[in-house]
């Protein structure tokens, strides 16, 4: 009997250590499969590698670039030149060198918060005269001075908080900048982490003083020595006639001008540019003309008006832009002109796209003004319709879809409002348990 049972005992041992083995055996193959599974979709999915091409894509006739997330140092200089906006979020972009994106003149947006940037070189954004957005926030940047900004006149949006700043004379310019009315929208909620007795405290609410001592401001390091200004070439008397009967009038039509003629009489009430080659209108052209009532541009092929082109014109009434090449105007163009009251716009290729609602609105509200002209060439669809047929339809079909992805204005900055109550949020909950320690929303 005792040998009957150890046999039977010895088999069910066999038994297990059979099952054991094969079972083991499947495991290690399942195992096996699973890695080499895993091997090859990490060959596959490079996400995040290196070398991957940009989103190169177009909305509502503008371009877009989007590289964000793609390790970036530096900005390609095969990207092409007619961008509108530029997404290069969360890369590793160090510094931002002179004439680093100076072939982009058309750009209007450019985001670059999350990088590693520490240092920005005082011609890095030349040649972004029409950029109005600049996103800097989370990065690395200690010290920057009003110098850097001289090249985008019509920056409206300005992100710079999330970076240690170093609240000292050398910022004093950038500071002052800040805190102008008119910039509301500049650096909001950026903070000084140096000093110490300046920390936490808000860029737009310091106090010069408190930058800079007066043996500071004596050291020849800290004086900035102002850039000279563009000088426009002596008036010459020449190329234009002057009448002054019935009113003072400058002729200067059909002379061959590239450009508006530098040093007119200030007592000019007439001028008459029309039938020359006058391509772009700059800002504050007309600055010295205060007195200029009738102002006659017509058949120069103009294409581009500076927002500021018409800047101190405020008794003008009559403007003529018939016959140029002129498709749409930037927001701001007319906004000097209080007492206009005749504006000729005939014989121009208006494109009907969002960009051309802010001349029609305009126009809407100072219903004073008498036009002619403003009628639809392209795109082909909308040609030969009137602007005011084509805006009324554009917010017939999906409004809401065709609203600018990228806005240019904003009624709050509730991005940063959320940021700025988070870290207030993170703050107070540490507080309450009595351990002091610096948060990083």
């Amino acid at each position: 009997m005792k040998v009957v049972t150890i046999i039977i005992l010895l088999f069910f041992c066999k038994a297990a250590y059979f099952r054991k083995t094969r079972n083991g055996s499947l495991r290690n193959k399942a195992n096996n499969g699973r890695a080499n599974s895993l091997r090859k979709a990490s060959s596959t999915i490079k996400r995040y590698a290196p070398g991957i091409p940009c989103d190169v894509y177009t909305y509502l006739h503008e371009k877009y670039i989007d590289c964000q997330e793609r390790k970036l140092t530096f900005v390609s200089r095969d990207w092409p030149e007619d961008l509108r906006h530029m997404l290069l979020a969360r890369n590793r972009i160090r510094k931002l060198k002179n004439n680093m994106f100076s072939k982009y003149k058309t750009l209007k947006s450019l985001d670059l918060q999350q990088n590693d940037i520490s240092k920005i070189e005082s011609e890095a954004f030349f040649g972004l005269n029409k950029l109005t957005t600049l996103l800097l926030q989370h990065n690395q940047i200690k010290i920057l001075s009003e110098e850097v900004f001289i090249y985008t006149p019509l920056l409206r949006y300005l992100r710079l908080y999330d970076n240690p700043w170093h609240c000292t004379c050398e910022m004093e310019t950038l500071i002052t900048m800040l805190q102008v009315p008119t910039n509301r929208n500049l650096g909001n909620y950026a903070k000084c982490v140096y000093p110490t007795e300046l920390k936490d405290q808000k860029l737009k609410q310091i106090k010069a003083e408190q930058l800079c001592s007066e043996d500071e401001r004596l050291d020849p390091k800290n004086i900035v020595v102002a850039k000279p200004g563009a000088v426009k070439p002596e008036f010459d008397s020449s190329l234009c006639h002057i009448y002054v009967f019935p009113i003072q009038t400058l002729d200067c039509k059909q002379k061959e001008l590239k450009k508006v003629p530098g040093n007119i009489p200030p007592d000019i009430v007439k001028l008459d540019l029309s039938n020359n080659k006058i391509k772009q209108l700059q800002a504050k052209e007309f600055e010295d003309v205060n007195e200029l009532k009738t102002l006659n541009l017509s058949s120069n092929g103009i294409v581009y008006i500076d927002p500021a082109a018409f800047s101190g014109l405020i008794n003008l009434e009559e403007l003529d832009l018939s016959n140029n090449t002129l498709q749409n105007f930037e927001y701001g163009v007319l906004e000097d002109l209080y007492f206009l009251k005749i504006l000729w716009l005939t014989e121009n290729p208006w494109r009907c796209d969002y960009n051309i609602h802010y001349l029609f609105y305009w126009l809407k509200h100072h219903y004073n003004v008498r036009y002619s002209g403003l009628e639809c060439k392209m795109p082909e669809e909308y040609k030969g319709w009137y602007v005011e047929k084509y805006v009324q339809s554009y917010y017939e079909e999906c409004p809401k879809d065709k609203l600018p992805i990228y806005p240019e204005t904003f009624e709050q900055d509730k991005e940063d409002e959320e940021w700025e109550r988070h870290k207030e949020q993170s703050v107070q909950t540490v507080k309450k348990h009595g351990v002091i320690v610096t948060v990083i929303g």
